[in-house]
C-alpha cells in the first residue's frame, strides 16, 4: 500500500479542527510540507504536550509526507516558549530533512495564511490554499496518526486538553467517541451549570452539553462559569448580534485595522461589511464582499471593537450570501478586489500578545499550565458521529449486535467521495448503526 492508501484505511484527518481528510493532501505534489505546531488558541496546550512527548512520531509523519509529496523542505513552525517540545524536536531531527521554524506567541500564528508566510515567506494567492503555493500544511497531530497509520494503526484516541474552570487542568489522549462529561471528570469536574468551549475560546463553539461526544477533530475543552462574559457574549442570538451592529457601529476601523489577513494584505475589511447590516438587496451584497476572505478567527470580534459589536458574525453572514449567490474570489460580478498581496508595514507592530489577548478575554484566572497526563479512561460506551470530517458522512460497515476489536472498520465513505474512515475505539458490540455510531464495551 502507497503512504495515501494507509492514511486513507486509517481515517486520518485534520486533527487540528478542521477535519480535512489527510489522504488527499499526501497525494499532491508540493515543494514543502509545514506542520503546524503553533497552538496560537488561549489556554491550549496539547500540542506541545504532543511534540514533547513524540517528536520521533512527529518527525516520522513529516519525512513520510515529504516523501510522497516529493517535498524536498519540511519545516515545523512551534512557538519559542514551548522549550521542552523543541528540545525534543531537536533530539529527533537529525537526518530527517526537516527544520524548525520558531515562531512568536501571537494571535492567530496557527493561521494557514500567517503560517505559510511566517514559515517560508510566500503568500497564497486570495481565495486559494496552501497548494497554490506549493506547500501542504498539517497539523502535528496528523502528522502523528500518519506516522501511526504507516504501521496500519487506525485513528482511535484524540489528544485534547481540559482547562478553564476545573480544579486540575490537563492534557491527555482519550477513546475517540467518550463524552465530554467524562474527560471533564479527568480534570476534576465542574459547576453544574458551567459552560464549554469546544475547540477554543477563538475559533470554537460554545455548549451547556456534556453528553456531546468527542470526534478526531476536537482540541480540547475550556470549562468556564455559565455566567463569565465570554459565555453571555456567545450564548447571544445572531439576530441580537446584528441588530446590535445595525445601530452602534461607527465605522472606526479598528476591526479591519487588526485583522490578521488584512494585515497580510488581503482585501478583508470588516468595518465595511458591518454597513451591509443597515442594507438590503443589492447594498447589502455590495458591502457583503469585504468578508469574502474572512479567516474567521474573531480577533475583531473579542479583540478589537472597542464597543464589543460582532464583525465576525457579520462576515460569516456575508460569505453565507455570497455563497448562495455563486461569488467566489477573484469574483465576477459584484465580488471586487485584486489578487496582489502586499503586506501592510505595519504588519508587526499590530500583533496580538497571546497573553494580551487572554487578558482582553477574561481567562487569565484560569491561564494555568495544562500538563501531561496519562489517563486510563475506561468507558462503558462510545458514540461515534458519521461526520468527523470535511466531506460527505460515513456510512455504517456493521449493523446492530456486530461484536468489534479496538480498531475494528466501522464505517467508511464510498470510494472516490471526500471523506474519512472511521474505527472502533474500544472493543465490545454495536448497539446502534444509525446516526451516531453506538458501542458498548465488552
Amino acid at each position: 500500500m502507497t503512504l495515501v492508501d494507509q492514511i486513507r484505511a486509517a481515517g486520518v484527518v485534520g486533527a487540528g479542527g478542521a477535519g480535512f481528510p489527510a489522504h488527499v493532501k499526501a497525494a499532491s505534489r508540493v515543494e514543502v510540507i509545514v506542520a503546524n505546531g503553533a497552538e496560537c488558541e488561549p489556554l491550549m496546550h496539547k500540542d506541545a504536550e504532543l511534540m514533547a512527548r513524540y517528536a520521533d512520531r512527529v518527525v516520522d509523519g513529516m519525512r513520510r509526507m515529504m516523501a510522497a509529496t516529493g517535498a524536498a523542505q519540511g519545516l515545523i513552525g512551534i512557538k519559542a516558549k514551548h522549550a521542552e517540545a523543541i528540545e525534543a524536536l531537536e533530539r529527533a531531527l537529525p537526518g530527517s530533512g526537516v527544520e524548525l521554524r520558531i515562531l512568536g506567541d501571537f494571535y492567530p500564528t496557527g493561521d494557514e495564511f500567517v503560517l505559510v508566510h511566517e514559515t517560508t515567506g510566500r503568500l497564497i494567492p486570495p481565495g486559494g490554499i496552501p497548494l497554490n503555493v506549493g506547500v501542504v500544511v498539517q497539523n502535528v497531530e496528523t502528522l502523528y496518526n500518519i506516522s501511526l497509520a504507516a504501521e496500519g494503526i487506525p485513528v482511535t484516541r484524540k489528544f485534547l486538553t481540559v482547562a478553564g474552570a476545573v480544579p486540575r487542568p490537563l492534557s491527555c489522549c482519550v477513546p475517540v467517541g467518550v463524552t465530554f462529561s467524562e474527560v471533564i471528570d479527568l480534570a476534576g469536574g465542574a459547576d453544574a451549570g458551567a459552560a464549554l468551549l469546544v475547540g477554543g475560546a477563538m475559533m470554537g463553539y460554545l455548549t451547556r452539553d456534556r453528553d456531546q461526544c468527542v470526534t478526531k477533530t476536537t482540541g480540547g475543552l475550556i470549562v468556564l462559569p455559565g455566567d463569565h462574559p465570554l459565555v453571555r457574549r456567545k450564548e447571544r442570538p445572531e439576530t441580537a448580534m446584528h441588530r446590535i451592529g445595525k445601530s452602534a457601529c461607527d465605522q472606526c476601523s479598528y476591526c479591519t485595522e487588526m485583522c490578521p489577513r488584512y494585515l497580510l494584505g488581503y482585501d478583508v475589511q470588516p468595518h465595511k461589511v458591518m454597513r451591509s447590516l443597515v442594507f438590503s438587496m443589492a447594498g447589502e451584497s455590495f458591502w457583503s464582499q469585504w468578508g469574502a476572505l474572512c479567516c474567521e478567527c474573531s480577533l475583531c470580534t473579542l479583540f478589537a471593537c472597542p464597543e464589543d459589536l460582532y464583525p465576525r458574525e457579520a462576515c460569516q453572514q456575508s460569505k453565507r450570501r455570497l455563497k448562495e449567490q455563486g461569488l467566489k474570489w477573484p469574483g465576477t460580478g459584484t465580488l471586487r478586489g485584486t489578487a496582489e498581496v502586499v503586506p501592510h508595514p505595519l504588519a508587526a507592530g499590530r500583533r496580538v500578545p497571546l497573553p494580551q489577548l487572554v487578558q482582553r478575554l477574561g481567562l487569565a484566572p484560569f491561564d494555568a499550565p495544562a500538563p501531561w497526563v496519562e489517563v486510563q479512561l475506561t468507558p462503558a460506551r462510545v458514540r461515534l458521529a458519521l461526520r468527523q470530517h470535511v466531506g460527505a458522512p460515513a456510512v455504517a460497515t456493521v449493523t446492530a449486535g456486530t461484536r468489534v476489536a479496538a480498531g475494528d472498520l466501522v464505517a467508511d465513505v464510498a470510494p472516490g467521495a471526500l471523506g474519512a474512515a472511521i474505527h472502533a475505539s474500544i472493543a465490545g458490540t454495536v448497539v446502534a448503526a444509525e446516526g451516531p455510531l453506538e458501542i458498548t464495551a465488552d
